[in-house]
């Protein structure tokens, strides 16, 4: 079967190097917040081109935290794309404040900055833009606005370790930025982790003290804050695989161009990377009116597909009575396909797909 991702078979590809980094920590006896992160965070902010990166749990508690980091509590608001991992607002409800989604650009799934700016009021605090699929979001309209209305800017980067925007890397082009380490993603652990990027000394340290329980020195609390630590096991894993992050991330845009190719139908609609973006293709999602049929039809052909995301965030249970209208959003969702794509397929699977689809 062709998988929409395959994690095992990228852990199996550098066993070897596995095994020996997680003996490492085994024998050392060292298991929270040791050398192994320290390194991670030195070796993840070069790679993202920022001064900071802080480890935490997991992608959502990121984004938490570092909303926490710029003061954002009760009775504020942070504007979001609704198609999204619904992780995204619960990162920012998790703070007590609230969500308010925002529409996308079509052509891209990311936030459209012209539907940012009617829906700031006094209470709005942040924008944050998702780098949905791999493909960052289009950031300077978004710094712009940011700007003229003095808010802050954080990158959910959750889904585009190594991806670029106009030559710069995301998770550099904002106040801060949140990435997710979950096993599916580019730059996946073993597990659960996060972290955040930032330039600004004083939030990297805040977070730093909010991710250990708010403690600036041992005992000594001096934030309200959660316990989220990327544990040395999981910044391990990550040290050995960010050595092969950017041939992965090559090995995806191999695949997507191969898909881009031969993948010609009236039918599908394929993805549309913009010229100021160098997508890392997390996922390779197309448009079908006729999604569902086409979805069954390459079960029934063994090939495995996927909705990213088949309810968006403002049409979930805990949102929906906001009443919030994103018309290219509802589109969208009952279009989108999620195909096979991750560094180990091979040619002749991603033939396979393309034959099965045309």
């Amino acid at each position: 079967m062709q998988l929409v991702s395959d994690p095992k078979a990228q852990n199996k590809s550098i066993k070897k190097e596995l095994l020996e980094c997680i003996e490492r920590v085994v024998d050392s006896g060292w298991y929270i917040l040791g050398s192994e992160v320290e390194q991670f965070e030195k070796e993840f902010a070069h790679y993202c081109e920022t001064k900071y990166a802080i480890g935490v749990g997991n992608g959502t508690d990121a984004i938490t935290l570092a909303l926490l980091a710029f003061g954002v509590g009760y009775g504020d608001e942070v504007i979001c794309p609704s198609l999204t991992a619904t992780f995204t607002a619960l990162g920012i409800s998790a703070t007590g404040a609230t969500p308010i989604f925002a529409d996308i650009d079509e052509s891209t799934y990311t936030i459209n900055p012209d539907d940012i700016e009617h829906r700031i009021t006094k209470k709005t605090k942040v924008i944050i833009p998702v780098h949905l699929y791999g493909h960052p979001a289009n950031m300077d309209p978004i710094l712009k606005i940011a700007k003229k209305y003095k808010l802050v800017v954080i990158e959910d980067a959750c889904q585009a370790h190594g991806a670029r925007y106009k030559n710069k890397r995301v998770g550099s082009l904002g106040d801060a930025a949140c990435f997710s380490f979950y096993p599916t993603k580019n730059l996946g652990a073993l597990g659960d982790g996060g972290a955040v990027t930032t330039d600004n000394h004083t939030i990297a340290d805040k977070i730093k003290f909010l991710r250990n329980g708010g403690q600036e020195n041992r005992y000594e609390h001096v934030l309200l804050g959660r316990n989220s630590r990327l544990d040395e096991l999981q910044a391990a894993v990550l040290l050995t695989k960010l050595k092969h992050l950017d041939r992965w991330n090559t090995q995806r845009e191999k695949i997507a161009k191969h898909y881009q190719k031969d993948l010609e139908s009236r039918d599908i609609t394929l993805p549309n990377p913009q010229p100021w973006a160098q997508p890392v293709w997390h996922l390779f999602v197309i448009k079908a009116k006729t999604r569902d049929s086409l979805m069954q039809h390459l079960k029934t052909c063994n090939i495995q597909t996927q909705i990213h995301y088949p309810i968006s965030a403002h049409m979930q249970p805990i949102y929906i009575k906001r009443n919030a209208h994103l018309p290219i959003t509802e589109k969208v969702v009952k279009e989108i396909l999620s195909l096979p794509i991750y560094p180990e397929l091979t040619t002749s699977q991603i033939d396979t797909i393309i034959a099965t689809l045309l």
